[in-house]
């Protein structure tokens, strides 16, 4: 969602972890993103900064001063730290001295790079929270971000989170390299090219999964139903999808599927709506499955096109302030009888959209729960072109559900098997066409 403040997924971004809606057409620059989008770029190691370069004598000069360290300040800066923004003493020179030591005493320190050092040192304290959807992105990584978000980019188009600290797959993108290759949701990454992905960042798994194309990635992984993990062999190639496909069937039951909720969402979407409308069905299937978000205008406009009144969702960013996202009036769908399909791989965007319609009574959710990723990333771009991704709410359903880690549950549980996906059916599909028939 472009919400990214990531709906994210915003995310993406995620997926995401939503992002709120900034990007569409001049719309707000906070972008909150759902659930991270694997083909998607994502922080490489490397930490840059030009900010100590043209200051750097003075400081490493000024670090062999001591000085009392009184509560509240930071040392050997030229700033003080604004009021009640510290919690305990900070002495940079700790800073310092260690940036001394390794380009005093690393074997090789003739390869040491002052910008990966420092984009490093920026990217740890990013992480230091814990929180997988809160990171740090250097200016190459920021620029890839945004290019996946307008769903461009070169990779195996698959997305993935972290899941019991895991590297998982949370949705292989519909006709893509992943799922040519039968990558699956909830699929666990064991490694990447051989090499571990035990303590991976989601961040460092997308940065190493992602390349040119036409080159090959080998993926180590293991499911339900493995005896031992696989390697499954990618050739990266270049991702653009169209995010709204449609389809009408003999059986006169009008399918819309939505692999992400990107820049081309909202527009197309509408178009949908308007060939649902022409078409005349008995009824709707709208299809999040796999789909792990993006922004969350794009989420409110399409939950919008069943729900006439009341809220779609609500922002919660503590217990006394929070956010309610209203309707917004349309409502050309509310009619039609639907179903919504959803599995392991719905995230952000889609729970929002899932969890509206199913709290309002405007649809049957059949499927898998959902995975959970309710929490909403505010993207900041930073003046060297970097910037900061960083969780500050959570995404509520309309009757106050919490969807992080919860998820949504369906009405109607159908799994979809690992027989059943070699076999090419779809009982879940099935499940959803066998209730609108009865309607």
């Amino acid at each position: 969602m472009k919400i990214i403040k990531d709906a994210n997924n915003l995310s993406l971004s995620e997926q995401t972890p939503a992002i709120k809606t900034p990007v569409i057409k001049k719309r707000r620059k906070i972008k909150i993103l759902a659930v991270v989008l694997l083909g998607l770029a994502m922080l490489s190691a490397a930490f840059g900064g030009g900010m100590i370069m043209a200051q750097k004598n003075e400081f490493i000069k000024r670090a062999s001063v001591k000085e009392a360290v009184y509560a509240g300040k930071l040392y050997n800066k030229y700033v003080t730290a604004p009021a009640n923004k510290l919690t305990a003493d900070v002495d940079f020179n700790l800073f310092w001295n260690v940036w001394d030591e390794l380009k005093d005493k690393y074997v090789d320190k003739d390869k040491l790079d002052d910008k990966k050092m420092f984009y490093g040192a920026l990217r740890g304290l990013v992480e230091s929270i814990g929180d997988p959807y809160t990171v740090f992105m250097e200016p190459k990584i920021a620029k890839e971000f945004s290019d996946d978000l307008a769903g461009t980019f070169e990779g195996i188009g698959a997305e993935i989170g972290k899941r019991d600290n895991i590297i998982t797959i949370i949705a292989p993108l519909a006709d893509m390299p992943a799922e040519k290759a039968g990558l699956q949701a909830g699929d666990q990454i064991y490694a990447i090219n051989g090499e571990s992905t035990a303590g991976l960042a989601i961040d460092e798994a997308v940065n190493k999964i992602r390349g040119p194309k036409d080159t090959e990635v080998v993926l180590t992984i293991f499911r339900k139903g493995f005896e031992n993990a696989k390697d499954f062999k990618i050739i990266r190639q270049p991702i653009v999808v169209k995010s709204v496909r449609t389809k009408m069937g003999d059986d006169k039951i009008f399918v819309i599927t939505i692999t992400n909720f990107n820049d081309d969402t909202s527009e197309l979407f509408k178009k949908a709506a308007a060939e649902a409308l022409e078409k005349n069905p008995k009824g709707i299937i709208l299809d999040l499955r796999n789909n792990p978000g993006g922004y969350l205008e794009t989420a409110i406009d399409v939950a919008s096109e069943w729900i006439d009144e009341g809220v779609v969702v609500t922002e919660q960013f503590s217990p006394e302030k929070k956010n309610e996202y209203l309707h917004r009036g349309r409502a050309r769908l509310k009619d039609f009888p639907t179903v919504v399909l959803v599995n392991q791989g719905s995230a952000s965007a889609s729970e929002i959209v899932s969890g509206a319609l199913k709290d309002n009574g405007k649809a049957t959710i059949v499927g898998m729960k959902t995975f959970g990723k309710g929490s909403v990333q505010a993207l900041q771009d930073l003046k060297d072109g970097s910037s900061v991704k960083i969780t500050v709410a959570k995404w509520l359903t309309p009757k106050g559900y919490n969807i992080n880690h919860e998820g949504i549950v369906p009405d109607v549980e159908v799994d979809l098997t690992l027989e059943d996906y070699n076999k090419n059916i779809d009982p879940q599909m099935d499940k959803a066409v066998e209730i609108l028939d009865k309607k």
